[in-house]
């Protein structure tokens, strides 16, 4: 019997129970995959605390993001064959052993790459190209701020904004965080605890603020953020880790010099599978060019995420962490 966490009930860590899953077999379109690495997000957290609500109700299984091989394959999938490599970015349902999934949902990891990288790299990998590349498209010149620079997107998106061209600037809240964002594409990294990063970017920048500012924080660093961009600079507000960001008037974009603000999601931008290909090929290119290095800096066993959740939830893990089946 295949095992997997599930939860029967919001609450904290604690909820996540490891138990007997039965993965099922796969149907018409669909694949039966063994994990051999599952990604852990915050958006994991959301739908354990019940912030996001989750997908299909209790019991649920969570995360998102994971790679593996492929063990069954249904009727009419003929793209993929048992012993593929592959890994993927959904909602909910990869904190199992094996899973059964729809089979236009996976990519074919390339030579290279491997599984724990894959595993580690699809959620937040495609997170950082769509906001480089589709959000708000960087370019040489341009000047970012990203807020959590020393998470597991900020670490992606700091090489690949800099492999872009942009001058990269970052918030972390310490100094050890600070030198891991610099050692990943970040020109400049703000303590936040120790400096208000309105007056950071204003000294680093000379007064002529940012392009774009990418916030997956929320609630602590709004309105704040707003006072950080040039006139018709971009707020893309992706998550929401210290709060939701609290209702606000449109006049305030326009106080703030006539700025645009978005929430995006991965999964509408991903939503068709001509998008998702070439989200996962501009991902793949960058990492296996070197541009991008993807970096796992814990590890948990999966009966483990519970523990895993509270040092997220604890900011005492950087980067990128996996669960191991």
């Amino acid at each position: 019997m295949s095992k997997a966490i599930r939860i029967h009930a919001h609450g904290g860590p604690e909820v996540l129970a490891y138990e007997d899953a039965d993965p099922g077999q796969p149907g018409s379109g669909q694949i039966l995959i063994r994990h051999t690495a599952i990604g852990l997000n915050f958006i994991d957290v959301y739908h354990r605390s019940g912030l996001y609500p989750p997908p299909g109700g209790f019991p649920l299984i969570p995360g998102g993001e994971a790679a593996g091989v492929v063990m069954e394959v249904g009727v009419d999938v003929d793209r993929l064959k048992p012993g593929d490599r592959v890994a993927y970015a959904v909602n909910v349902g990869a904190y199992a052993e094996q899973r059964v999934i729809a089979a236009d949902r996976v990519v074919k990891v390339p030579d290279g790459i491997s599984d724990e990288q894959a595993a580690a790299m699809m959620l937040k990998g495609m997170t950082a190209e769509y906001l480089l590349r589709r959000t708000f498209k960087v370019k040489a010149g341009d000047t970012i701020l990203f807020h959590a620079a020393a998470g597991g997107v900020g670490l992606i998106l700091g090489q690949w904004a800099k492999h872009l061209g942009a001058t990269v600037i970052g918030t972390a809240s310490s100094s050890d965080k600070i030198e891991l964002a610099k050692a990943h594409g970040f020109d400049h990294v703000i303590n936040y605890r120790e400096q208000d990063f309105v007056a950071g970017v204003l000294a680093i920048t000379g007064g002529k603020k940012c392009d774009v500012v990418y916030d997956s924080v929320g609630n602590d660093t709004f309105p704040a953020s707003l006072d950080c961009l040039k006139p018709l600079g971009m707020f893309a507000s992706f998550g929401q880790s210290s709060g939701p960001i609290p209702p606000f008037s449109m006049s305030l974009l326009a106080q703030k010099g006539s700025l645009f603000a978005t929430r995006p999601t991965l999964f509408v931008y991903n939503a068709r599978r001509e998008d998702l290909e070439a989200s996962a090929a501009a991902l793949f290119d960058v990492v296996l060019s070197g541009a991008v290095k993807i970096r796992i800096n814990q590890r948990y066993a999966l009966k483990d995420a519970g523990k895993a959740h509270a040092d997220l939830e604890g900011r005492r893990t950087t980067g990128t962490t996996i669960l191991v089946p």
